[in-house]
């Protein structure tokens, strides 16, 4: 287990120490070689790999160690450079990067079909739409964060321009609103609706509340996404209004997480893989242009993680991610068509990587007299 102790920092911070970005050695890229070769050989559909069917050497798992410690200290951010997609096919690279997250963590499902390993590429769909979803458009992504401890992309293909990564020390945003507007500090900790975007499962309201910035006595959290704020708000009545001020600070959030001085860019490269720690980053992408060779365009694979060493949340977010506890199997979105072989998955993956794991049941929403004034 890794001390979680992140702490605020700036985009000049992050331009001029990059200690977040590491850099894979020659003998753990031939180790990552070696082992997908391994579990090619196996012959196993993806549910059913198990970390031996991906043997790592010592200093590989070390990396992979490594980067996830990074998520979980000061920059709640890694970058991992050298993985070597330019030999590897596409379904390689799949492979690869599924096995990665067995040393990793405990992947969770990610949309309405209950995928666990995403492309992220252009395929024509439209972001702001109802439901719509911005990692398969070549659209500019609003600031969010994602639905668990952390979001690993691996890019294979980098885009013809643009697609730049923005990140923002969410501790840093919290730390700029108190400075200009400490009356709606306050506010971001009051309940706010979230549209689920259709990704629930069928057993699960379309919607859910917490507040944006936690609760928790002893660790920071943050979670936003206004465009699923907004859709709840459009899309379903028995939502509470948004108050005047849950509106101004909306619209305070807005303002900052573009600010030069917060919002550090990055591009990512064709084998970086980039971590980011959901609870106290948030990120969005920049428009591209794409190529119009298939195999030329920017493609990233994104796993979301639960990983063992992931801070308690608030009590306030359990109807979310279900279990706040320290290091507990959490989050994703379930979707409609989890099988049951994820299932036995999750179930071994946990004991693997020594994560508690309980029953899941659905989260109800609280009623509007629960609503902070």
């Amino acid at each position: 287990m890794t001390a979680f102790s992140p702490a605020a920092w700036h985009a000049p911070d992050a331009q001029k120490d990059t200690s977040w970005i590491q850099r894979l050695s020659a003998d753990e890229v031939a180790s990552f070689d070696t082992a997908l070769a391994h579990a090619k050989a196996t012959g196993k559909a993806f549910l059913d790999l198990a970390q031996e069917d991906f043997p790592l050497s010592p200093a590989a798992r070390a990396a992979l160690d490594r980067a996830i410690a990074a998520t979980q200290g000061r920059w709640g951010m890694c970058l991992l450079k050298g993985f070597p997609v330019d030999k590897w096919t596409e379904d390689d690279t799949r492979l690869a990067y599924w096995c990665m997250g067995l040393h990793m963590g405990v992947a969770r499902t990610q949309n309405r079909a209950s995928e666990f390993l995403n492309d992220v590429r252009d395929i024509g769909a439209a972001y702001k739409t109802r439901n719509g979803r911005g990692y398969n458009t070549n659209a500019a992504l609003d600031f969010h964060t994602d639905s668990s401890d952390v979001v690993a992309l691996l890019c294979r293909r980098a885009a013809r321009s643009g697609g730049e990564s923005k990140v923002v020390s969410s501790i840093a945003l919290r730390d700029e609103v108190r400075r200009r507007r400490p009356d709606l500090e306050p506010v971001l900790r009051q309940r706010f609706y979230f549209s689920y975007q259709g990704a629930q499962d069928p057993a699960q309201p379309p919607y859910y509340g917490l507040s944006i910035l936690g609760n928790h006595p002893d660790h920071f959290a943050f979670r936003t996404n206004r465009k699923n704020i907004v859709a709840a708000q459009a899309d379903f009545d028995t939502v509470p209004r948004l108050t005047g001020p849950q509106q101004d600070a909306l619209d305070l959030l807005d303002e900052l997480l573009t600010d030069p001085q917060l919002c550090f860019s990055m591009s990512l490269e064709p084998g970086d893989m980039q971590l980011l720690n959901n609870y106290v980053t948030v990120h969005s992408r920049t428009h591209f242009e794409d190529y119009e060779e298939m195999d030329r365009k920017r493609h990233l694979l994104r796993l979301w993680l639960a990983v063992p060493s992931a801070q308690a949340l608030p009590d306030d977010w359990a109807e979310y991610f279900d279990d706040v506890r320290a290091g507990a199997v959490r989050g994703g979105l379930r979707g409609a068509a989890r099988p049951e072989a994820f299932a036995v998955f999750e179930a071994r993956q946990a004991a693997a990587m020594g994560m508690p794991l309980r029953a899941w049941t659905p989260g109800v929403p609280a009623p509007a007299s629960a609503m902070a004034d």
